[in-house]
C-alpha cells in the first residue's frame, strides 16, 4: 500500500527504540521543552494527571536501572524521566474547593493512565524531531513499590514507566510492523482475517530478528506473545495499585 508522506509522518514511521547513547547529557531547557510539549497532548476532561519525575543522580539511575531488570541506558541514557500517572493533584484541587476526592474509582484511573500514555508519546515525538533517541521503561513496574520509595511519590501517584532520552550512538533498523489491514478495520471488529495477516507479520518479523542478530536470534511474533500473554504478567500489580489507593471499583 502506497501512503502519501511529508517529513513529519517519514519521523514518525522510522521510530526504533535506541538503547545506546553518546556520554553527554541532555540539555535541562531541552528536557523542559519536551515535557512543555508532552503537556499540549489532549488530556481527559483537562484533569492533566501526569507528573514526570527528572532522576539525574548517579546513584539513583543506578538504582532504578537494577530494578528495571537491569537495563544499563537507565544510568548511561542522556536523560532519564519517570512518567507517573498523578490522582493527587487532582484530589488536591478538589478539596481546596470543599470537595471530598473519591478514591479507587476505575474510571479515574484510566483517565490517569491513559493522559501518562498521551503526554509522553507526545514528548517523545517532539524529542525525536529534535535528533534524540529514546527508550520506554516498563520494567520500573517489576518492583513498583521499590520505584515509588525511591522516588518518595505518594499515595494517589503511581510509575507507569521511565523513559530514556539521549544523542543516538546506534542506528538499528525499524521494526516491522502488523500490516495496517490488521489493524484498521471497517464498522465491525474483522477475526477471520487475523490469522492471516498474524502468518504475514510472523515471517516478517523473523526475517527482521535473523538481519539484525546475524541469525542469532530465531522468534516471531507469535512465540513472543506465547511468552507474554500465556502467564501472568506482573501479578504484584494489583496488590502495588490498590495500595497506592487505586482500589478500582
Amino acid at each position: 500500500m502506497s501512503f502519501q508522506t511529508n517529513p513529519t509522518i517519514e519521523m514518525l514511521r522510522a521510530h526504533r527504540s535506541i538503547r545506546k547513547f553518546e556520554d553527554r547529557p541532555v540539555e535541562d531547557e531541552t528536557v523542559q521543552q519536551i515535557v512543555a510539549c508532552g503537556q499540549a497532548a489532549a488530556t481527559s476532561s483537562n484533569v492533566q494527571a501526569v507528573s514526570v519525575i527528572q532522576v539525574k543522580s548517579p546513584e539513583r539511575r543506578q538504582r532504578l536501572a537494577e530494578l528495571a531488570g537491569g537495563q544499563g541506558y537507565v544510568a548511561s541514557a542522556g536523560a532519564f524521566l519517570v512518567y507517573c500517572a498523578d490522582l493527587k493533584r487532582s484530589a488536591a484541587a478538589c478539596a481546596s474547593q470543599g470537595g471530598e476526592f473519591e478514591p479507587g474509582m476505575t474510571e479515574h484511573f484510566i483517565i490517569a493512565t491513559v493522559d501518562v500514555g498521551l503526554s509522553a508519546q507526545t514528548a517523545v515525538i517532539a524529542a525525536e524531531s529534535m535528533g534524540l533517541g529514546i527508550c520506554y521503561i516498563g520494567g520500573l513496574r517489576n518492583h513498583p513499590a521499590e520505584v515509588s520509595e525511591l522516588l518518595q511519590l505518594p499515595e494517589q501517584v503511581y510509575p507507569v514507566f521511565g523513559l530514556c532520552l539521549g544523542y543516538p550512538a546506534q542506528d538499528p533498523e525499524v521494526k516491522p510492523r502488523l500490516a495496517v489491514e490488521s489493524v484498521l478495520m471497517q464498522e465491525v471488529y474483522d477475526t477471520e482475517s487475523q490469522a492471516g495477516h498474524i502468518a504475514d507479520y510472523d515471517k516478517q518479523l523473523s526475517a527482521y530478528y535473523q538481519s539484525r542478530t546475524g541469525g542469532t536470534k530465531d522468534s516471531n511474533w507469535s512465540q513472543e506473545m506465547k511468552a507474554l500473554v500465556g502467564k501472568e504478567s506482573r501479578p504484584h500489580m494489583s496488590g502495588f495499585l490498590k495500595d497506592r489507593g487505586f482500589t478500582m471499583r
